[in-house]
């Protein structure tokens, strides 16, 4: 039986950070003693990362072993092997309607019957013969302007993820792994980049929710405004994407079943929230629009907006500078969710000792609007009373330190606001 995977072609797509699918395929392989095997293909696919035009590694091998604790010089791995090694631009795979689903074929595997409880991706390190095998490219610059990522041994050796799946005789599991390009990447005081990759797993079907922007958003067919669709559980970012510029299309896929809430930001909009969107299966998709009837951009939804600033310092006691530093600004709506506005990587202060970082978030000052999903569309919205905006909560967070937050009105004016957090 042909793999899903042959079946579409070797081009990318979508998804927040990158996706990587590992499919055990029921395809009638043998052990050599009849034994039917299941098989493990492996796809990558990606969603929008910040701040950057190209996030590039290149890819060695895959491995799986059956115990969660063997380390790389064991006995007992599969490998799938990449000859040559494949360099992916991970920002090419960041659409979700293509007809390819995104999915950057690595290649496959007979696998025996059994548990396995881990899985490595190997990267190669940057040498002298491939300076910029791992590179990141900042937003605005030639494609050609790569900068070196380091990547530690661990990396090269394999990122390590621990997660259970089975095998039965000629089955297949499906494993999607999030590659989360956005926290993985840790720029220095030193002015260099480190890899450090957030992985998840996640729902491997083509499940989720889907619908259209009023292109009015979109001058002359770009995404000037950085417009941003995400999907929300408690206030967190569990999915976001980039629609669709000439369209105005979004997909937020592969969902764990649940209801969420989307949140719709731009620059220099106010903030659209869709409250209760169902997704009731791993394999529904639940369409909050439509092309013929998008979510609008006049008021009270998504209308201009004056926008001011947050901005400040986080210092980190002890210092360091090897992990992603997040600064995140929520409103909390009257009847209705604790929403993320707006999330992004706050940057080593140049000049200043280890652990001293810098950020500015740009936030709109209009009231954002509310509707509840309905079905069939279209949705409702109405704006948030008065008193809400400007309104935000401000939150600092990094690996191995107690979060720290704070609440800002900048209906009238910027506001500074330090960090200092601790283990």
């Amino acid at each position: 039986m042909q793999g899903i995977f042959e079946q579409l072609p070797k081009s990318s797509m979508w998804l927040p950070g990158f996706l990587l699918a590992a499919v055990v395929a029921g395809c009638g392989f043998d052990g050599g003693g009849g034994t039917p095997l299941g098989a493990l293909s492996v796809s990558l696919t990606d969603a929008p990362a910040c701040g950057f035009d190209a996030v590039n590694v290149t890819v060695d091998k895959v491995r799986v072993h059956q115990s969660s604790s063997a380390n790389e010089n064991d006995e007992g791995w599969t490998t799938i092997a990449l000859l040559p090694p494949r360099k992916i631009n991970l920002l090419d795979l960041n659409d979700p309607m293509q007809p390819n689903l995104a999915l950057e074929h690595l290649g496959e595997t007979p696998l025996e019957a059994g548990q396995y409880n881990q899985v490595r991706l190997v990267l190669i390190g940057n040498n002298a013969a491939t300076p910029f095998a791992n590179s990141v490219v900042l937003a605005g610059q030639p494609l050609t302007n790569e900068i070196a990522l380091d990547t530690p041994s661990a990396v090269q050796s394999g990122i390590k993820l621990v997660h259970s799946f089975t095998v039965a005789q000629g089955q297949r599991v499906d494993l999607l792994l999030d590659f989360d390009a956005c926290k993985s990447i840790v720029k220095r005081g030193n002015g260099t980049y480190l890899l450090k990759p957030v992985i998840q797993v996640i729902p491997f079907e083509l499940n989720g929710i889907q619908g259209f922007l009023d292109t009015a958003l979109f001058p002359g067919q770009v995404n000037v405004n950085n417009v941003i669709v995400s999907a929300q559980m408690g206030g967190n970012v569990v999915r976001s994407t980039v629609p669709n510029a000439t369209t105005g299309e979004f997909f937020l896929a592969r969902l764990a079943p649940g209801d969420y809430d989307v949140v719709i930001t731009a620059d220099g909009r106010a903030t659209a929230v869709i409250t209760g969107v169902p997704v009731p299966t791993s394999r529904s998709t639940t369409a909050v629009s439509t092309n013929t009837s998008p979510i609008p951009v006049t008021p009270p939804t998504l209308g201009i907006s004056t926008t001011r600033t947050i901005s400040g310092m986080v210092t980190l006691t002890p210092p360091t500078d090897d992990e992603p530093v997040s600064v995140v600004a929520k409103q909390v709506l009257v009847n209705g969710p604790t929403v993320t506005v707006k999330t992004l990587a706050a940057t080593p202060v140049a000049g200043n000792p280890t652990g001293d970082f810098q950020y500015n978030l740009v936030l709109p000052v209009d009231r954002p609007s509310l509707g509840s999903y309905s079905s069939p569309p279209p949705i409702t919205f109405a704006q948030q009373p008065v008193a809400v905006g400007g309104m935000y909560k401000v939150q600092a967070s990094v690996t191995g330190y107690q979060a720290q937050s704070f609440n800002q009105d900048i209906s009238m004016t910027d506001k500074t606001q330090n960090f200092s957090l601790v283990p």
